[in-house]
């Protein structure tokens, strides 16, 4: 487990080093840098959602700056499937150089592509499919298909002359996929003779004992309980879930409904689907949204974006009344997705909002509308002991999910030595089929916010939860520029604070005589004569209001 800060050892000859920048720890912005003499591989480049105790944030990058200065070095990113925690800080890799390879399946880049676009940035890329191999620099590449709620997800195998390592990237073992594409045991099998040094596995579901249910479960379920709705049907999904937007359509048009994306990722990337061939669109089912509200309510369903209660997505603007769609009673929606850590209170405050407005809402938690895109503890044991790694560092997952993958390593035989729960920033070296842990880098979260990269800190965060939980107050005094004596004032403002402004009129003479007391000592300086309006009010509001609200003090020379 990662904790304290230090520089890794220098590099030595013949050694692999993998560094984790995001996706251990936490699920989403994953992204491994894999480097041998001098050049670095990347896999995956995905963002991480904000939670509530980070209001402003639109997304959560990985901290590039271990490579920000090697940006010359890097041969290629690898992305292992179309989901934004795994593409969508590409672009913001791409700013920094917007000439480094992408490789990928053909849906992958289509999706990252397209994303690209908005970002005015066309990139360089290879298109592969399992089987394929590939050289970049030092490093050869094997693309092994993996199923996943997204199609033509690859894991892929990273040969070098100091051994084998496997990602994963995310991956379950459907034996009866939708698309007929299973993951390719029989190529783990291969790879597992011939040795794999590092396995890095998927440890989303690692504490989900048993086996992930199949995909196809969820039609008969969606089928049913589109059936049976009365008026309209609001789906929610996320926007790249490619496979449970084909069992809406199809159970849509057995019940002879018609089909309408909203939200602009769903349209864009439904649209590339289907362009593709991995949507198949009965013909006359899809809409327009636009003319969608002309037909009866009983003949329409919504594919909508929202599941996880993303304050502007469209799910979350039905329950706050603020879409053109307004949900009513005899509406049905459906929550088709799993609940990401960390987004449950937003989730549960979506469901009471439509629930309140009279929808009937069917979620995981009272029907089979979901299953998970990731291996349960039975699917990776099944790994484990194909493969048989010598080696295995858990990625994607909270710490919980990663330590329950190692237990799973260990079960299995694999030394508990053998098997490293890191963090984002942890550096591991694999020479002569043993992996070490060899440094932790300081790794920080980058928010995005707005146009602005970066720029944000902790401690803006900070401000923004006291202001928005705790309110704002002003103080205005003019002072004599020559005496220090108050001139006019203090007015005294706030803004968040349940109480009338002229609560404050019992403070106003504190203040008064704490100026005059600090002025009656020497003190002239503008900065100091605020602390002393801070601490006085400060001191007062906490006693009498019980509340800590931001405090902001200007003294006017006059």
């Amino acid at each position: 487990m990662p904790d304290t800060v230090y520089d890794p050892t220098a590099l030595a000859p013949g050694t692999l080093r993998v560094t984790p920048l995001g996706g251990l720890g936490e699920v989403g912005r994953n992204m491994t840098v894999f480097e041998y003499e001098g050049k670095l591989l990347i896999v995956d480049c995905g963002v991480l959602f904000p939670e509530e105790h980070q209001p402003g944030v639109d997304l959560i990058l990985p901290d590039f700056e271990p490579i920000r200065g090697r940006l010359d070095d890097i041969v290629a990113v690898v992305l292992t499937h179309g989901h934004e925690d795994h593409i969508g800080a590409v672009p913001y890799l791409l700013r920094l150089k917007g000439d480094i390879p992408l490789i990928g399946s053909g849906l992958t880049l289509a999706l990252v592509e397209a994303k690209l676009k908005e970002h005015r940035i066309r990139p360089y890329t290879l298109s592969v499919k399992e089987g394929d191999t590939e050289t970049v620099g030092p490093f050869d590449l094997e693309f092994i298909a993996v199923n996943h709620s997204i199609p033509d997800a690859l894991a892929v195998a990273i040969t070098t002359p100091a051994g084998v390592a496997l990602a994963t990237g995310d991956f379950k073992m459907d034996q009866l996929p939708l698309d007929g594409r299973i993951t390719d045991l029989r190529a783990f099998a291969r790879l597992g003779e011939a040795g794999v040094d590092l396995f890095l596995p998927d440890s989303t579901n690692a504490d989900v004992p048993g086996f992930t249910p199949l995909e196809r479960s969820i039609g008969p379920v969606l089928d049913q309980v589109i059936g049976k709705a009365p008026r309209r049907v609001i789906v929610a999904s996320f926007s790249s879930h490619v496979h449970r937007v084909q069992q809406v359509i199809d159970a849509a048009a057995a019940h002879g409904r018609r089909v309408a994306f909203l939200g602009r990722s769903m349209v864009r990337n439904m649209t590339i689907a289907e362009e593709l061939g991995y949507l198949n669109v009965p013909d006359g089912v899809l809409i327009d949204y636009k003319k969608a509200k002309d037909l009866p309510d009983d003949q329409i369903v919504y594919m909508s974006t929202g599941s996880q209660g993303e304050p502007m997505a469209v799910l979350s603007r039905m329950a706050n009344l603020d879409h053109a769609i307004e949900v009513g009673p005899g509406d049905t929606v459906i929550l088709a997705s799993s609940l990401i850590p960390g987004n449950e209170n937003a989730v549960y405050r979506v469901i009471d909002g439509l629930t309140k407005l009279g929808a009937t809402v069917v979620h995981k938690g009272n029907a089979k509308v979901h299953v998970s895109g990731h291996a349960a503890a039975g699917e990776l044991l099944y790994c484990y002991n194909i493969l048989k790694p010598k080696n295995v560092l858990p990625v994607h997952g909270e710490y919980r999910h990663l330590i329950a993958n190692a237990k799973l390593a260990q079960d299995t035989g694999i030394p508990e030595e053998r098997t490293i729960v890191g963090g984002n920033g942890t550096v591991v070296d694999l020479r002569d089929g043993v992996a070490e842990v060899v440094g932790q880098l300081d790794i920080g979260f980058v928010y995005v916010d707005g146009s602005t990269v970066g720029e944000i800190t902790d401690a803006d965060l900070k401000d923004r939860r006291i202001l928005g939980e705790e309110g704002f107050i002003s103080v205005i005094v003019v002072v004599d520029a020559s005496t220090g004596r108050v001139i006019s004032g203090p007015e005294v403002h706030a803004r968040g604070v349940a109480e009338d402004d002229s609560v404050f009129e019992d403070v106003i003479p504190k203040i008064t005589a704490a100026l005059a007391e600090a002025v009656g000592n020497g003190v002239r300086d503008n900065h100091a004569l605020s602390q002393v309006v801070r601490r006085t009010i400060g001191r007062w509001v906490n006693q009498r209001l019980r509340r800590r609200p931001m405090i902001v003090p200007l003294i006017i020379e006059a």
